[in-house]
């Protein structure tokens, strides 16, 4: 790096504080942090009498489906990477919730399933999402909802 260019990065930057109001009135991402954390504070108070979180209940619910999926198709129906889902799992499989079993046809891919207490623990769990769901679905116009909807699933 040559000395003058080591010179103008030490020099303070000014940013002028009318940018950072652009940025906290416009980035999208910025306002779709902010939703999830809200959100996920809201689901999280909900779930908290059965012991659960709004991410193992979003966990939980992936694997509710006929046949025992894989690390791959529910690390992207819930957006994270294997390392992030087989830490989740972790402390579902230690109450019983969830198995982990070795994939039949490959013996290098795992398969994971709810157990019956992790099916009842759900089923219990389910009223609590429906009710706190349509909560905040009466936050908004059901057009509106629509168009948000659309707009995520976009950004997905």
């Amino acid at each position: 790096m040559s000395k003058s260019a080591a010179k103008s990065d030490s020099r303070p930057v000014e940013i002028p504080f009318e940018t950072t109001l652009l940025v906290r009135d416009r980035c999208l991402c910025l306002q779709a942090q902010r939703a999830a954390r809200a959100l996920a504070r809201r689901f999280d108070e909900a779930f908290r009498p059965l012991g659960l979180t709004n991410g193992q209940f979003s966990l939980m619910m992936s694997l509710n489906r006929p046949k025992p999926p894989g690390m791959g198709s529910v690390a992207a129906l819930l957006a994270m990477d294997r390392t992030t889902l087989t830490a989740a799992l972790k402390p579902l499989e230690r109450r019983g919730l969830v198995e982990i079993m070795t994939d039949p046809e490959d013996r290098r891919s795992r398969l994971m399933k709810l157990t019956p207490a992790g099916r009842a623990l759900l089923a219990r769990a389910l009223p609590i999402w429906l009710d706190q769901h349509a909560q905040v679905e009466g936050q908004f116009a059901k057009s509106d909802l629509n168009v948000l909807r659309q707009g995520l699933l976009a950004l997905a």
